[in-house]
């Protein structure tokens, strides 16, 4: 998998079939003023070809950051965590569920198998895009993520927000 060209830029892969949530979510980080590259995967399947570069995605840069819907086509989201906390040369991206699935099952398997966040999707247009500008914000700016994302000791704190 390419290195990202930009290492000033937050690497998001958004694991995302509904493409009003798309539209929002990228809305939603440029109004913010989020300094973030957004590759797209619609399914299950494509979400893991994209990670382990094979297929359409060989040449597709390692995501910083993983927003997962559970409710996917083809593979489902709660298969693609499994997936990706399973495998040694993925486990350590961090993934965030972002889904409108409120069920404590949801909840408690998304922990269990090491997700990093679990967040439902607000209702509410204003809130929805408050949300999303805090995940960019933090993961951007205040945590720390694997190989860093700021070339300065891996610590995106040193950045400027």
């Amino acid at each position: 998998m390419a290195q990202s060209a930009r290492p000033d830029r937050l690497q998001l892969l958004l694991i995302e079939d509904n493409a009003g949530d798309v539209r929002l979510i990228r809305e939603a980080f440029r109004t913010n003023g989020q300094e973030v590259e957004i590759a797209v995967v619609r399914d299950g399947v494509d979400a893991l070809d994209y990670l382990r570069g094979s297929g359409a995605y060989v040449s597709a840069p390692r995501p910083d950051l993983i927003l997962l819907d559970l409710n996917l086509p083809r593979k489902s989201g709660r298969e693609v965590l499994r997936e990706v906390k399973a495998d040694d040369g993925l486990s350590a991206i961090p993934v965030v569920i972002l889904t409108t699935s409120a069920a404590d099952e949801d909840i408690a398997f998304s922990y269990r198998t090491h997700a990093n966040t679990y967040i439902i999707k607000p209702v509410n247009l204003d809130r929805f895009l408050e949300v999303i500008g805090s995940i960019g914000a933090y993961w951007s700016h205040i945590a720390c993520l694997p190989g860093g994302n700021d070339g300065e000791n891996g610590n995106p704190a040193a950045r400027p927000v």
